[in-house]
């Protein structure tokens, strides 16, 4: 199988993302645009543009209608997946962090770094409602002091919200309520991405901790552990195969600071 390379960003990748039916890839990097690609053939589809500053998330809802993204430009976008036509703009006091549409695609989630005296949140708007959206107010804030979101996604039905933080902790929250339903612990260093499986029963964490780690989505229960050398800094559970691919490396300021082994980046 030839690999084909996507060339379309002019800085650092920061998330790709498949839509539901494989058929379209988007991907973000820390440049203002967001791109979306034919997956069968590498040709590039078209841009969303609107934001000014390095993209770190992006979503698509199930039936490829909406992408949502979130900027280091104090804001989350909602674009027409078909025209690139910007729907909604959602201004935050601080970077967004990470974005996703819920299992129906009607709600959206989104979290704000904790930075410039602002505290890191966990907002929810429903799309169905207008004025949410006109007057930039979630139905639902959800506060994190002690340690800030660097990763979440949606558990099963729109039910939970599963986030990783900075100091390694998994929290699933509340989507109704807002309050931490289940906490727990197993990785020592930041989570830097979740990402859950075809049918929304696992997920699996990437942490700087070298590991990567498999979770029951409703239980948070822990099923295996993949160690490596490196930090991992992202990780996916394959749809079609019993397959988990892991992605990371060193980050380039770190690499003089550590043996030369260690500051290599590779998939496996």
């Amino acid at each position: 199988m030839r690999p084909i390379l996507l060339q379309g960003h002019e800085r650092a990748i920061t998330q790709i993302k498949y839509n539901r039916d494989g058929d379209l890839l988007f991907t973000v990097a820390k440049d203002p645009v967001v791109n979306v690609w034919y997956s069968v053939n590498g040709e590039r589809l078209g841009t969303y543009n609107g934001h000014t500053g390095a993209v770190w998330c992006v979503d698509v809802d199930w039936d490829t209608r909406h992408v949502l993204s979130g900027s280091a430009d104090n804001s989350c976008r909602l674009f027409d997946c078909e025209t690139g036509k910007q729907l909604a703009l959602l201004e935050t006091n601080s970077a967004v962090r990470t974005c996703g549409f819920d299992f129906g695609g009607n709600i959206i989630m989104f979290s704000t770094d904790k930075q410039m005296g602002y505290q890191c949140f966990v907002s929810f708007i429903d799309l169905r409602d207008p004025a949410q959206i006109e007057d930039n107010e979630p139905y639902m804030k959800i506060p994190c002091s002690e340690s800030k979101i660097t990763s979440a996604v949606w558990g099963p039905l729109g039910e939970h919200v599963i986030a990783g933080h900075e100091n390694g902790e998994l929290n699933q929250y509340s989507a109704k309520s807002g309050e931490i339903v289940n906490t727990i612990k197993e990785h020592s260093k930041q989570i830097n991405d979740i990402q859950s499986s075809r049918d929304m029963t696992m997920f699996i964490t990437a942490s700087k901790d070298c590991t990567a780690k498999l979770f029951d989505t409703t239980t948070l229960e822990h099923q295996k552990s993949f160690r490596t050398e490196r930090p991992v800094n992202s990780a996916a559970l394959s749809p079609i195969y019993d397959h988990v691919v892991l992605g990371g490396g060193q980050e380039a300021m770190d690499v003089t600071t550590t043996s030369t082994r260690i500051g290599k980046f590779e998939a496996r």
